[in-house]
Order: structure tokens, then sequence, then C-alpha cells
């Protein structure tokens, strides 16, 4: 039976993670680690264990108890600070994991880093500048236009994000979040957003679906209207998205080998921009993919196992179109329709 260690384990990534493979068909024995008691109540993991957080100096010797008491085989990571941190100690840790080259890692967590690798290969993206002082914020609305895209280059859920015209709101925004230095402006594209979630294995594409999202859950308590949670999303099929988020993908790795989830805002013409790759990781609600047929969570396993899945015969957008997955706090998901709906 395959040990493997599941981080964040009380947070609903993780969740989704461990549901789809209780449902796959072999048994696994999974052990949960979280940095938040509460939390870490919440895993659905066989056993749960208290970790500290990555930034303290215990937490690499932590882990590799855990790894020896539980035989632990392999290693999935569910947030994106704990992705950079086994990332950077991958040498240091006794298990295997199933990520690509540091580099790449530290790239596609860099939201501008990410923006010059895409303006670089000529893809389309929307002009994006640093602001490291407050006469660049000027430049940026002289040089940008109105409405101004404000977001912090790294971290999920929208963090930092505001959409703003007013040159004194934004200046306070960014004061606020201490943000000269780590912080961007970008031209406004639109409301709609898609993910196109891939699975690689040394620089071969193995399955891919797109998913656009309806609305996000509880937008109302974000000033940018973004909260990371995704209220519904539908599956799509779309032939300039996959071609786009390939791109993007091989832009800032040539030899993809792992978990590639690229976002992609639509612009005014209707055509999808990157605007960030969620590397080493599945987007949260990933179970809906499983729950309609398609278990990726159970592929990239077998996959870090040197195991062959058994695949789709459509590697790109298995999944017809139109199934919708609707969630919320406190209830369960359900998957449905847009002809349902």
């Amino acid at each position: 039976m395959k040990r493997i260690l599941v981080t964040g384990a009380g947070g609903a990534p993780s969740t989704n993670f461990v549901r789809s493979l209780r449902v796959s068909p072999e048994k696994f024995y999974l052990v949960g680690t979280d940095a938040d008691p509460y939390y870490l109540c919440r895993a659905e993991t066989d056993a749960k264990y208290l970790v500290p957080k990555v930034a303290d100096s215990t937490f690499l010797l932590t882990i590799k108890r855990i790894i020896k008491k539980e035989r632990i085989d392999f290693i999935h990571i569910q947030n994106d600070t704990e992705v950079a941190w086994f990332s950077k100690h991958r040498k240091a840790v006794p298990a295997r994991l199933f990520l690509p080259n540091d580099a790449v890692v530290r790239t596609c967590q860099d939201k501008f880093l990410s923006f010059s690798a895409w303006e670089k290969a000529h893809l389309p993206v929307p002009k994006t500048l640093p602001l490291h002082k407050p006469s660049d914020l000027t430049t940026a609305f002289r040089e940008l236009g109105k409405p101004l895209w404000l977001r912090n280059i790294h971290g999920a859920a929208g963090n930092g994000s505001l959409k703003t015209d007013n040159l004194k709101q934004a200046k306070a925004w960014i004061d606020f979040h201490a943000g000269w230095g780590h912080f961007t402006a970008a031209s406004y594209l639109s409301p709609t957003s898609v993910t196109w979630m891939s699975i690689w294995h040394e620089g071969k594409l193995v399955v891919a679906q797109g998913r656009k999202r309806l609305y996000w859950e509880m937008s109302k308590v974000a000033p940018s209207g973004i909260t990371g949670v995704t209220g519904a999303g539908v599956t799509i099929r779309d032939k300039i998205v996959d071609t786009i988020a390939q791109k993007a993908i091989r832009a800032i790795d040539p030899t993809p080998h792992g978990l590639y989830g690229v976002d992609l805002t639509y612009d005014k013409k209707g055509l999808p921009n990157p605007t960030e790759i969620n590397i080493g990781r599945f987007f949260t609600t990933h179970h809906f993919f499983t729950a309609a047929g398609l278990n990726m969570p159970y592929m990239y396993v077998q996959l870090a196992y040197g195991q062959k899945p058994t695949l789709p015969k459509r590697r790109i957008n298995p999944l017809p179109p139109g199934l919708v997955w609707i969630r919320g706090m406190d209830f369960l998901p359900i998957l449905t329709s847009i002809k349902k709906i």
C-alpha cells in the first residue's frame, strides 16, 4: 500500500486531493500535516500531525520524523508556501516528490517573472509594471490608463489585488500592504477567467482539462471581488485556451514535469491572457473533475510512483463541456450541468 504524506491537510485543496484518492480503485494510507490545530481536526487522512510553519527552524526535523515513523513513500504539497519550501529543500527530504526544478517553481510563484517570460515569448499579456516607489504608480496610470489592476507578485487567492482608477486610493492600498517592491500594476482585463489544469511527465503532456469560473464565492467581502474561492465552475473546450496555456508553460519550463495550473483572464478582444501558473499543486476544486470522471490526482500519484496510469482517449479536455460544480460554505458540492441549471 502506498503511504503518502499530504501537507496542509485541513485545507480545502488537500481535502479534495484526499477525497479523489479515496474514490480511486487503489487503497492508500494517507498521513496529514497542518500548522493549524483547528484545520488539522478537519483533515480526512488516516493519521494527523501538527507541525510548525515552514519558517520554523524545526520544520525539516519534524517532517523527517514523520516520514520515518509513518514510512512515507511520497509527499504531495497543496499550498504555495510549502511548495516553495519542499522545492528548495528537496535533497534533504527523504521521500519522493513530483515537482519541476526549483528555478521553474520560483519563476511561477513570482507573477512579475512569469509576466516577463510570457512577454518575451510574445504571448498575449496585460502590460505590467513593477511598483518600487510612489512615482512608479503615477507612471503606471499614465502609461497603462484606467482602471489599474494592483496585486502582490507572490501569493494566491487574489493576494493584495485591487481594481482602481484612483491614484490616492492605489497609493494608500500599497502603503497599507507595505507593498512597494513586491506589487505590480497592470492593465485591467475583465472579470472572466479560466483555469487549465494539466499534468506533465518529463516534457510530455499527460492530461489537461479546462474550467471556466462562473463566479467567486463570497465576492462581496473582497475589495477586488476576488476571494480565491470558486463558487461555481464549468468545464470548457477551447482550442485557443489550450494553445496559449501550453505556450505559457513552455515559455517558463521547456521540459514540464508535474502539475501546472494556468490561470488565464480574457481581455477586451476576447483573447485569454495567462496571469499566473499555480505550480506543483492542484487548484482547489479539482475534486470537480474527479466527480465528473477524470481523477487527475490518481493519475498524478501513479506517475509519481513510476506507473503508467489509465488515460482517457482524449488527452486535452476529456470531460464534456457544460458540466458545472457548485459549492459554498457548509454545503456539499453539487455536480450538475448548464442545461439542467
